[in-house]
């Protein structure tokens, strides 16, 4: 059984509908302890009062906020418990939106919604109603520590929840524009025909995780007692032409196309959700 990370109700106007939150994904990673260098035994953290010089029990410990350089406020849970707003438990549907009207650097993180009890009939309606209408719910909910703003929207497995990003959480990074005028023509001609050669449908499955693999064969190896062979360095080129640098791409592209002939699809899937998969 998954297990739930949020329990309670969606409003949508006057329906309730009493729904569980499920993690959508979580990343793999390889974790490390920390140990003696000299004889590889684990280390402890401890936490140490800087007024009394001594270490301190973690039930002696509580939440503090620095509202001035050296200066502590004491927040207790209940206090917490007394200013948390209703979308703990209570997900309102505050407006529909087009899903393609968000930009995507706004989501965060990815939830599956599922029915509650008594719950199957009223899901379903609001799934179908979004999916229809091609329109997604944008709501809030109260969870991990903060108040967050939501996008409910319906796909293969129902409907799913994406955590988002407030627009004042988001940073603007001017560096990155694009000086598009110093594109030529033919340059962009010949760089649409290298997208071309690589585009192809999207199959997650076919991508792995090299850093993680190769940290695992290297504890591996180092558990036998066995040493590794280091991975290849990468050799970027140097672009000194970029009409040469896009001709040799596009020859390199087109060698192996003749090898392996890729499959690329002639129109976009839809999702059941009415979306572009």
């Amino acid at each position: 059984m998954a297990t739930t990370v949020w329990k309670g109700y969606i409003s949508f106007g006057m329906v309730s509908i009493p729904v569980r939150l499920y993690s959508g994904a979580r990343g793999k990673t390889i974790s490390f302890h920390l140990i003696h260098k000299k004889d590889n035994s684990r280390v402890h953290e401890v936490m140490f009062c800087d007024a009394e010089d001594k270490p301190v029990a973690r039930s002696e410990l509580i939440k503090g906020y620095e509202y001035k350089k050296g200066q502590y406020v004491a927040v207790t849970a209940e206090e917490i418990k007394q200013v948390t707003p209703p979308t703990q438990s209570v997900m309102e549907i505050l407006q529909f939106v087009k899903g393609d009207d968000i930009d995507p650097v706004f989501f965060e993180s990815s939830y599956y919604v599922g029915a509650d009890a008594n719950g199957q009939k009223p899901y379903a309606l609001l799934f179908e109603a979004m999916r229809q209408s091609s329109y997604d719910g944008l709501a809030k909910v109260t969870m991990h520590g903060r108040e967050h703003i939501v996008i409910l929207r319906p796909a293969k497995r129902g409907i799913m929840l994406h955590t988002m990003y407030y627009a004042d959480e988001i940073r603007d990074v001017p560096e990155t524009a694009p000086h598009s005028n110093l594109v030529k023509d033919k340059e962009l001609q010949m760089a649409k025909a290298l997208v071309e050669t690589l585009a192809g449908d999207f199959r997650p499955e076919q991508y792995k995780d090299t850093y993680r693999e190769n940290l695992e064969k290297l504890i591996a190896a180092k558990a036998k007692g066995k040493e590794i062979a280091p991975a290849a360095e990468p050799k970027a080129a140097k672009v000194v032409d970029i009409m040469e640098a896009l001709r040799k791409s596009l020859e390199s592209k087109s060698a192996e196309g003749k090898r392996a002939p890729a499959k690329k699809s002639t129109k976009r899937k839809k999702a059941s959700g009415g979306k572009a998969a």
